[in-house]
């Protein structure tokens, strides 16, 4: 938890459309294993243990499906605690027969990939020891290999799924973007994250107290894409929690930028470069 805590900028709430409020909670009730703290006749609030909300899924009228080539969500990324949960959450994927469409090393981390019933990409995944990771200046190496589902599976205990672990957390978020130059500015100038990898010209990753990555930012679909429709299904806002002593630079600094922050709340909001709301 040393690069998700009260002291550390990172990502700990994600509101998402959804096009049927049934069917997606299906899903992350039976295949990720969430647990419902909260339902209204179109709203449901999910953890993966305790009271502390990870997730909000709100069904829209009328929704239109997800555009991929317009800006938003790439995928969440939900942190698991042990190595063996990713273990155990391979063979409930297996089990379900849940089509699983990605299985990667990516040095820091081993993760899943998969989507939701509206395409919204998923990712669970385990970190690497962070004494493991190869920083060259301040930048972390990260790659993309295969993952060795073999040496993993060694790792399943014998009780096996018993739904998402307590401790569960959110890692990351991936984002689409229009223009990476853009958002790297609001990110950086704005809240202060530092850049930490760079993927050509086409991905960057972005973090707080030297971890490997808070947010990810690419145009791979996404480049000069517009904003989604608030009809349209995906990413309504994600949060970013950041410590009390910062939040007043931040609104400071993001004001410097010229961008527009409200008090909505206990909380701002913002929307970056690209259209994507946030509240800290």
């Amino acid at each position: 938890m040393r690069f998700h805590n009260k002291d550390t900028k990172h990502i700990n709430h994600i509101h998402l459309k959804v096009a049927n409020l049934e069917r997606s909670l299906n899903f992350y009730q039976n295949i990720l294993g969430f647990r419902v703290i909260e339902q209204q006749p179109h709203l449901a609030i999910l953890t993966a243990g305790g009271s502390k909300p990870l997730l909000t899924i709100e069904q829209i009228e009328s929704s239109v499906p997800l555009n991929k080539g317009k800006t938003g969500l790439f995928h969440i990324a939900f942190l698991l605690p042990e190595r063996a949960d990713l273990a155990k959450m391979l063979r409930h994927f297996m089990h379900k027969g849940y089509p699983v469409h990605g299985a990667s090393d990516h040095i820091v981390s081993e993760a899943l990939y998969i989507s939701d019933p509206d395409g919204n990409g998923v990712e669970i995944y385990t970190d690497r020891d962070p004494e493991e990771w190869n920083w060259n200046g301040d930048e972390v190496e990260m790659s993309t290999f295969p993952m060795d589902a073999n040496a993993l599976m060694r790792e399943v205990a014998v009780q096996g799924w018993q739904g998402m672990p307590v401790g569960t957390i959110i890692g990351h978020i991936h984002l689409q973007v229009a223009d990476l130059s853009e958002v790297e500015s609001f990110y950086t100038k704005g809240f202060g994250f530092q850049v930490v990898n760079h993927f050509g010209n086409q991905a960057l990753f972005l973090s707080s107290a030297n971890y490997h990555h808070h947010i990810g930012l690419n145009t791979w679909n996404s480049l000069n894409g517009s904003v989604p429709g608030k009809e349209e299904v995906g990413l309504k806002s994600y949060t970013i929690s950041v410590p009390a002593n910062e939040r007043i630079e931040i609104v400071s600094r993001l004001q410097g930028l010229n961008v527009p922050v409200d008090l909505d709340g206990e909380e701002y909001m913002v929307i970056d470069p690209s259209g994507n709301r946030i509240y800290f």
